[in-house]
């Protein structure tokens, strides 16, 4: 199992943060700011993690929270110590976000400005949203500021921050129910110059099309008129967990609307019987079925879903993109793919009889199974 993030998170943050600080402010008790931080430190979480860490910060600076954000924001460039080189190297600027985010509400101006700043260093997405939540309409203004700023980080911010149901966060119940003005802000950035802002401008979309499925499909209608490929590529990567779920919508709009004519065959899913930790291959072929005489070839979404046992012992199927095909009439492609069954932090497997679908243009038929066992 892969090792758990927090552990790239530990005892030398809140030390490195210290040197940083006792930089500009020699007064400043850093042992008094490192005890106090690692406090029941190692059996939190990450983003807990990065809680206590804003918590000890506001109790050893100044009481006055524009005079400690200063304090703040003058040590982000000083020497810590730390190690740059690792995965989470910006992490370090995380208590520094929560910061803003837990103590700054009654101070938009100056958290705004931080804000800025640090998402320059570390994204600013989970900080943003306490403003969104409590003071909509400046923040809403504030980032449709920023979705011209020069900075990509700040464009994105704007686009990932305003996310409806943004992993590792709180959702924003508002633009859940209306998403109307975060749809103004991405129709700002859905021709942004950067991938990583318009990646970010996709899964915005994404999450709005889990609450407002037609909204989705109207959405990428209207984007895909006179579309780039960059934009083109925004509507797909937002409309495939409707595809997933098989949504008429979402199918017809990426030409995918009519169902299948297609036969499948000489499927196989082997081992029959795996331990947990093992492998397993899904085989199968696909052959085009003619509509008239003067048939063409028809696009197919293939895709497979595994009916995973939960801990309750019930199933969940989990859908996973294989392949979209130009398949001519009578045309047959043989089509694989290899699972794991590893235990991960993001999946766990239980023992039990798995089914498993292909899945043709959102339409789904059986296709085998396999039996888990512990080992």
């Amino acid at each position: 199992m892969a090792e758990a993030l927090k552990n790239q998170f530990g005892a030398d943050v809140p030390q490195a943060i210290a040197r940083m600080v006792l930089a500009v402010l020699p007064s400043f008790n850093g042992e008094g700011f490192v005890r106090e931080a690692l406090q029941g430190y190692d059996a939190l979480a990450l983003m807990a993690r990065g809680t206590k860490i804003a918590q000890a910060l506001r109790a050893h600076l100044p009481p006055d929270y524009v005079q400690a954000l200063a304090i703040l924001m003058d040590s982000l460039d000083q020497p810590h110590g730390r190690d740059r080189s690792q995965s989470l190297a910006s992490f370090i600027y995380l208590p520094h976000t929560m910061f803003v985010s837990a103590y700054g509400l009654a101070h938009f101006e100056e958290s705004m400005r931080a804000l800025h700043a640090l998402t320059q260093r570390f994204t600013g997405e989970f900080a943003i949203r306490p403003f969104l939540v409590q003071h909509p309409e400046a923040t809403l203004r504030q980032l449709r500021t920023w979705a011209t700023d020069p900075s990509v980080h700040v464009r994105r911010l704007v686009s990932e921050g305003s996310r409806p149901r943004l992993p590792w966060a709180g959702r924003l119940r508002l633009f859940q129910a209306d998403p109307t003005p975060v749809l103004a802000l991405l129709e700002l950035l859905k021709d942004d110059p950067e991938l990583y802002v318009r990646r970010s401008v996709a899964n915005n979309l994404n999450d709005i099309g889990k609450d407002h499925p037609d909204l989705l499909t109207r959405t990428a209608q209207a984007w895909l008129q006179d579309a780039t490929p960059q934009r083109s590529w925004i509507v797909g990567h937002a409309l495939r967990s409707a595809v997933k779920r098989g949504e008429d919508g979402a199918l017809e709009v990426l030409g995918f609307g009519r169902a299948a004519l297609v036969g499948v065959g000489r499927a196989s899913i082997s081992p029959a019987i795996v331990a947990v930790g093992g492998r397993v291959q899904i085989a199968f072929e696909v052959t085009g079925r003619p509509a008239t005489a003067d048939a063409t070839p028809q696009r197919v979404l293939v895709d497979f879903q595994v009916h995973y046992i939960k801990a309750n012992g019930q199933t969940r199927a989990k859908v996973f993109k294989l392949k979209t095909l130009e398949l001519a009439p009578g045309q047959t492609m043989a089509l694989s793919k290899t699972l794991s069954l590893a235990q991960m932090t993001t999946r766990q497997h239980y023992p039990g009889l798995h089914k498993v679908d292909v899945i043709l243009n959102g339409q789904a038929q059986p296709l085998g199974e396999f039996e888990l066992t512990s080992r």
